[in-house]
């Protein structure tokens, strides 16, 4: 199969998880026998066009003029981006056929319909977050409307859907309805030999955030969904129970500076270390915590489970979305209700306390990542997807146009409220 990839991300471009799995599923799809092209966006000091591991990769040129990926010009930036990818993904089509589109989120969707008309080849859609759901069922603002029905037309236009959870499966069925057939589940994957630890980086990060209690660890993006507020708001009663605890914050994102403050507010600077972006010491500075934490009061998947898993460090996670389907209490870790400060901090001093139950847990999930979440296996599941699309595109496509025509194109109504709340209702 022939797969023309759009993504915004792709390394050395990595804002979130994204840009991990596109470089990850690119690869191991070249590796079971597929040509795939990724096309994205240009950054400075990368090649314009190079193979990465047998992936072709193309990155394309902002167009002037050069607006900023910020709150007011978003929607601008993006809709700059889909021209410069589409102009990139037709040279690259006159030079190279292709049998199957595959989107990656609602940044690249205009760009992906153009060229699903022009090339008439099937979609598919990764939907990998909504913005209703990193909302938490509220779209307050024009941006965030317009966000969702952006999300709402790709899903609905796409011949397969792919989310990365049971949990995500429903979602983009509720919010958006897409019919439950046309949406299929594959998980995110992981490399453990990405992730193995170097004993000597270990021990020097030991050395250089541990004290004399233990130490414990997130990493992620510093967005509010991604709940490092409720960690800092129960390190207190954590350290009661382990004087001397330390944490480290690993990431960097819009909302650092109120997690700096609230820091502050409860007299833990000494306690908690902001790292920023670790890159390749993030392994070793993961095994050398005693457990990582997982917060997140929305998580489509939780591909920082994974990660943590195949480090062979022990975690707490918060019993949301994708992530309930990964760690499984008392088998592969511990679970506390989201957004829930004072449960976060019971769970967590429950697992530090146990420290032989908690390296059983982690021996356990590091088995679970190679059994159920190899990136071969997932580019397998994907390859099927592709196959699926490409057999139905033709009655899919009759299908949508005899509707357009019979109908016209649905209108999109956005309810008043939290949107996940009257999905589930």
């Amino acid at each position: 199969m022939r797969a023309l990839f759009l993504s915004w991300e792709y390394p050395p471009v990595m804002v979130g998880g994204l840009g991990r799995h596109v470089y990850s599923l690119s690869k191991a799809l070249v590796q079971a026998g597929h040509e795939v092209t990724v096309v994205t966006r240009h950054a400075p000091g990368a090649a314009y066009e190079e193979y990465v591991d047998g992936v072709r990769v193309i990155r394309a040129a902002e167009d002037p003029p050069l607006f900023t990926f910020s709150g007011p010009t978003l929607l601008a930036w993006t809709m700059a981006l889909n021209h410069t990818l589409t102009r990139a993904a037709l040279r690259a089509a006159d030079t190279a056929g292709f049998d199957v589109i595959h989107a990656h989120d609602w940044l690249v969707a205009h760009s992906a319909m153009t060229l699903r008309e022009h090339l008439g080849i099937p979609l598919v859609t990764t939907i990998h977050a909504t913005e209703a759901g990193r909302h938490q069922g509220w779209l307050p603002a024009d941006t965030n409307r317009s966000i969702h029905s952006t999300e709402w037309w790709l899903a609905n236009e796409s011949d397969r859907v792919v989310v990365c959870s049971h949990y995500m499966r429903w979602e983009v069925n509720q919010l958006f309805g897409v019919p439950h057939q046309r949406i299929d589940v594959v998980a995110n994957g992981v490399d453990p030999e990405l992730w193995r630890s170097d004993p000597v980086r270990t021990d020097n990060a030991r050395r250089a955030y541990a004290g004399d209690g233990p130490l414990i660890g997130f990493a992620g993006r510093l967005v509010y969904e991604k709940g490092v507020q409720d960690l800092i708001t129960a390190l207190p009663a954590v350290r009661a129970q382990h004087p001397g605890l330390r944490l480290i914050v690993a990431g960097d994102g819009p909302h650092r500076q109120r997690l700096v403050g609230l820091t502050e507010s409860l007299g833990l600077e000494q306690a908690v270390s902001f790292t920023g972006f670790l890159g390749g010491d993030l392994p070793s500075v993961m095994a050398a915590t005693d457990a990582m934490v997982v917060p997140s009061i929305y998580e489509p998947f939780g591909m920082i489970a994974l990660e943590t898993a195949a480090t062979g460090t022990p975690i707490a996670a918060a019993s949301t979305g994708g992530l309930k389907e990964i760690v499984e209490p008392g088998r592969t870790g511990m679970n506390f209700p989201a957004a829930n400060p004072e449960a976060l901090a019971t769970i967590v001093s429950k697992l530090l306390a146990d420290d032989g139950n908690a390296r059983r847990m982690a021996r356990t999930a590091q088995h679970v990542v190679i059994d159920r979440f190899s990136w071969s296996l997932i580019a397998r599941r994907t390859g099927r997807v592709y196959a699926t699309a490409v057999a139905g595109a033709s009655s899919f496509l009759t299908s949508r146009a005899t509707e357009l025509v019979a109908h016209g194109y649905p209108e999109l109504r956005i309810p008043e409220g939290n949107l996940l709340r009257l999905a589930a209702a």
